[in-house]
């Protein structure tokens, strides 16, 4: 098990810290920590704060990703998604939502807006060289099998 410390930001003891809903859930809920509601047109995007800092080992990283019931029902998904925050990062944890909907979407203090989930990311030692090994696919992508 990997610790990950929260830091409740001044102003927000009644915003929830980032909580799994089920059991199994392999993401972890975030609030919106808004000072006052947020309407997002058709079309239009916001960082909504989250009302918390948090540190993670080197060996992790969180991703922020949508929630699938604000996608489904209202349209309104994360842009960048999967945004990752970096193990080193002590900023206020923030959210970018777009509204792909067709009616403006409001986000209220508290609301659940999005979900996080960590992952291990392995430590890499990037090489420069001259010559690639050859495999079957070579160069191919972007669809160079067909539909």
């Amino acid at each position: 098990m990997y610790p990950v410390q929260l830091k409740r930001l001044p102003g927000n003891e009644d915003v929830a810290l980032p909580k799994q809903m089920s059991e199994w859930a392999a993401g972890f809920d975030l609030h919106a920590a808004v000072s006052e509601p947020v309407t997002l047109a058709p079309g239009a995007r916001a960082l909504i704060p989250t009302g918390f800092a948090m540190a993670m080992p080197r060996e992790l990283e969180a991703q922020v990703r949508p929630r699938s019931g604000l996608a489904f029902k209202h349209g309104v998904t994360c842009l960048n998604t999967p945004g990752t925050i970096d193990a080193d990062y002590r900023g206020e944890v923030k959210v970018l939502l777009i509204n792909l909907g067709q009616e403006p979407f409001t986000i209220e203090r508290g609301e659940r807006i999005a979900q996080m989930v960590f992952q291990r990311v392995p430590q890499i030692a990037l090489e420069e060289t001259d010559e690639l090994p050859d495999t079957v696919r070579g160069a191919g992508g972007f669809g160079h099998t067909g539909k």
